[in-house]
């Protein structure tokens, strides 16, 4: 885990052509996307990720999957979790809840994941993309193991291409309901998605390919 630190990002959405700043704690986020390996290890379940390798991104993994798997992880490590859950992803959106005093594992906000992918600079990215980011261009189509590109500032690898990554934070209640939101770009997006401002949402039953997680942590009190 990279300790974080605090400040300010502001946050923009295309489609409603809005723009919002937040200020961010510090925090931990994990320096790489979750494995396969680990998530295996964790969970005792081989998710497709686990058999393509170890080192590759947990893949197909859902925003329920994901949310449980962080307190599934606090639980062993005898952390606090840091959600609450139905007994049911069915009609449970309403029902989660995030203790932010909480010191077990979690999914990152939106702030904190694009100012965590930021690391300080104001461009769409904090490199050359080909230097930083496994995407459509130079994936050969297909995910690959994790840290294989250069870091950024923080020493954080991977925020951009390989795998999306979920975050916390519903997209648009509003217009799209219990879609979350995912960040980030994968292996097969155009140069174009991955960028440390794009947006995407999908419901958080939503299992595939180019979609991962990364952990994060609030700091102990």
């Amino acid at each position: 885990m990279v300790t974080v630190p605090g400040g300010h990002v502001t946050l923009s959405d295309r489609r409603t052509e809005r723009s919002w700043t937040v200020e961010v704690a510090p925090y931990l986020l994990a320096a790489y996307p979750l494995t396969g390996a680990d998530h295996t290890h964790v969970t005792g379940t081989h998710p497709d990720s686990a058999q393509d390798g170890g080192r590759l991104p947990a893949h197909s993994v859902s925003w329920w999957d994901a949310v449980r798997y962080c307190n599934t992880l606090s639980r062993q490590e005898g952390l606090t979790p840091a959600y609450r859950l139905p007994d049911t992803e069915d009609g449970g959106e309403d029902q989660i809840a995030w203790d932010p005093d909480a010191d077990g594992y979690r999914l990152p906000t939106e702030a904190e994941w694009e100012h965590a992918c930021r690391a300080g600079t104001t461009g769409p990215r904090y490199g050359p993309l080909d230097d930083i980011a496994w995407h459509r261009g130079n994936s050969g189509e297909r995910m690959h193991e994790v840290g294989g590109r250069r870091p950024n500032a923080w020493g954080l690898y991977d925020m951009l291409g390989n795998v999306w990554e979920w975050c916390w934070d519903l997209y648009d209640p509003e217009v799209y309901g219990s879609y979350r939101v995912l960040r980030g770009g994968g292996w097969f997006d155009e140069h174009w998605s991955c960028r440390a401002s794009v947006r995407r949402r999908s419901h958080p039953t939503l299992r595939i390919e180019d979609v991962g997680l990364r952990l994060a942590r609030s700091p102990r009190p």
